[in-house]
């Protein structure tokens, strides 16, 4: 059966949002003991800056076909919520932008001009790679493009690359062994220390222990590209196959632990559809906003 893109898109966005919701949870102490122990924490669980621009990302996507960057800042800038956990550096961006500001010149500036080379354009980006799974080099250019509006640094962007062209082969419904899932994304990842890390993922894809992947590829804790991607598409090709045992496998090591789940979350629902979602937990999310759909 052919799955339509937009349908591709919506699935991970679902997913991603579950999983940034989830776990944002860890984040509360008293919640601690629920991650130990595999329970989910108490309902209701909310979303972050993390699902509300891949929000923006995917109503993009469905406005245009494609990522127009001029439509995607605007879309970032319109729906901030400066309570939903943005870093300092993007909040501001995004006031400016709201306020008339150059998006080009504001993103290229930040950080004395090296640009953001954060995780903020992996997190949001999953639904990329599932409407665009039809073509992985497409995938990558239009990742890249979607990365651009706030994250000019290499790094962020060869983060962004990696994850959508992750989500696309997830997209394609294709069991890989996780081996050569790794080994595919790694081809497409542009060259730098994003890349030098998704070389180690490759060279970890059969160990079991997330705790041993985490000590050599990061798990967000820095909030860079680097030091976050790897392990998230560790973790997503060794549990392609099952949602839950992704987002534990994911959230067990902590770090930045909304991220890193989100972006799982984006990859594995691509891969599984929403059905494969567990019906409990998406009752305790909360629900996608009305834009989003729209």
């Amino acid at each position: 059966m052919t799955i339509d893109r937009s349908t591709r898109a919506l699935d991970s966005l679902y997913g991603l949002t579950l999983g940034d919701a989830l776990g944002s949870q860890f984040f509360v102490p008293s919640n601690r003991t629920a991650l130990e122990g595999r329970q989910p924490p108490p309902a209701p669980w909310q979303w972050t800056d993390d699902a509300e621009m891949a929000c923006s990302v995917f109503a993009v996507l469905q406005g245009h076909g494609h990522i127009d960057q001029d439509a995607l800042a605007a879309g970032f800038a319109v729906h901030h919520d400066f309570d939903r956990g943005y870093g300092p550096a993007m909040n501001r961006l995004l006031r400016q932008i709201r306020q008339g500001g150059d998006w080009r010149e504001l993103s290229r500036d930040l950080f004395d001009g090296q640009g953001s080379w954060g995780n903020g354009a992996a997190m949001r980006v999953a639904p990329i790679g599932a409407w665009f799974a039809d073509d992985l080099d497409e995938a990558a250019r239009q990742a890249a493009l979607s990365a651009e509006v706030t994250h000019t640094h290499p790094e962020a962007v060869a983060g962004a690359i990696a994850v959508a062209v992750a989500a696309a082969l997830a997209a394609n419904r294709e069991p890989l062994a996780p081996r050569d899932f790794l080994d595919t994304v790694l081809q497409l990842t542009p060259p730098g220390r994003v890349q030098h890390g998704m070389w180690a993922a490759r060279g970890l894809a059969h160990v079991p222990s997330a705790e041993i992947a985490m000590r050599q590829l990061g798990n967000g804790r820095h909030t860079s590209a680097w030091d976050t991607v790897p392990y998230a598409l560790w973790a997503a090709a060794r549990n392609l196959g099952d949602y839950e045992q992704a987002i534990w496998t994911t959230a067990s090591t902590g770090g930045d632990v909304d991220t890193t789940c989100a972006i799982v979350g984006g990859v594995v629902a691509a891969h599984l559809g929403r059905a494969g979602l567990p019906t409990a937990w998406r009752a305790a999310c909360e629900p996608l906003p009305d834009w989003a759909l729209c």
